[in-house]
């Protein structure tokens, strides 16, 4: 009986891990080009735009971080999107702004860096919109 009872809970948990393990994607990116690049960008203006004495700055940033790596992981080795337009200029603002938070992790995103992300996030909705 105790056999039985341990294969049966062996069986029930192999097949749970399969149904939900693999439903979604751990990184909260669905792996749609289009639609995760768009969300990206929102989540990257969200956190830049936060004043700095908020308290959801720090976890804006860190969540901002670990989207950047996420987003950059899953899209760089697919050669039919490291070829588009829209990716390039994405990786551009991506590493800009994941070079400020490793370098100046306590400091506030500059003016300067700001207007660049802006207009870049803007070249990339744009491309993203025309599909390049």
């Amino acid at each position: 009986m105790k056999n039985y009872f341990s294969r049966l809970l062996a069986l029930v948990l192999a097949v749970s891990l399969c149904l939900f393990g693999c439903a979604s994607s751990p990184d909260g990116l669905t792996g749609n080009y289009q639609q995760d690049t768009l969300a990206v960008v929102q989540s990257l203006r969200t956190a830049i735009e936060l004043p700095d004495d908020s308290p959801e700055k720090a976890p804006a940033q860190a969540s901002a971080r670990v989207l950047i790596n996420d987003f950059a992981s899953r899209y760089r080795r697919d050669p039919a999107i490291a070829k588009l337009r829209s990716f390039t200029t994405m990786r551009t603002a991506l590493n800009g702004l994941a070079g400020h938070y490793s370098s100046y992790p306590n400091r506030p995103v500059p003016e300067k860096l700001k207007q660049r992300l802006e207009q870049e996030f803007d070249q990339v909705e744009a491309a993203v919109k025309r599909g390049a």
